[in-house]
């Protein structure tokens, strides 16, 4: 009986030795990795000259690890050379970005669209699929320099709608879901005080929209 239960012991140690070598040999498992792709996320203006390119240019340098940003205008018409030089300025180079006609982008899976000036907000075409439209609209650089002199005061137009645009961009993706424009209603922002008399007219695109999705 003694015997048998040394035996007993022994069988025990050696079952829990090799039971604890095989769960050892095993590596840990990770947790599954959630494959979650970068938001595609549209920023338009009338000409794709200024603010929209802006837009792009800090979404792709401060949020392209979560962004895939692009930028078209309704009408485009080319980037305005003291736009380039300010971002230059912030170091963040635009010069390769090109001006795009919204419409050469209607068949892009866009998550959002984001009109930056009230133009855009207006005539802004119909897109397929489930992309959201968001308003931030800023003021216009090429407006706000005919209403001072000199070359310096100029660019501290276009250098003070830059900082904002970054400011804006700086929030992004997380602010974009409040400013959805959903149900004929909309967030007025901040930035937007100028525009605040035009949001009622503005509105009626984004319901038309709604309504040929």
């Amino acid at each position: 009986m003694k015997n048998n239960g040394f035996l007993t012991i022994a069988v025990l140690t050696m079952l829990a030795l090799s039971f604890s070598g095989i769960v050892s040999a095993q590596p840990a498992k990770e947790p599954p990795k959630k494959e979650a792709g970068k938001l595609k996320v549209l920023f338009l203006c009338t000409g794709n000259s200024c603010r929209s390119q802006m837009a792009e240019g800090f979404a792709r340098a401060l949020k392209g690890d979560v962004i895939e940003p692009y930028s078209a205008g309704v009408k485009p018409s080319g980037k305005n050379p003291k736009a380039v030089l300010v971002m230059q300025e912030a170091g963040i180079d635009i010069a390769n970005q090109a001006s795009k006609d919204v419409k050469t982008l209607l068949d892009v899976p866009f998550d959002y669209v984001v009109a930056v000036c009230s133009n855009a907000e207006e005539t802004c075409p119909v897109f397929p699929g489930n992309a959201k439209l968001v308003r931030h609209l800023f003021e216009d650089p090429p407006k706000l320099e005919k209403e001072v002199e000199g070359e310096e005061a100029k660019l501290d137009c276009y250098r003070r709608v830059r900082d904002e645009i970054k400011a804006y961009v700086s929030t992004l993706p997380e602010s974009l879901d409040r400013e959805v424009v959903s149900d004929g209603k909309t967030t007025v922002t901040q930035n937007e005080s100028k525009s605040v008399s035009k949001s009622r007219r503005s509105l009626r695109p984004f319901q038309r929209i709604r309504r040929a999705r």
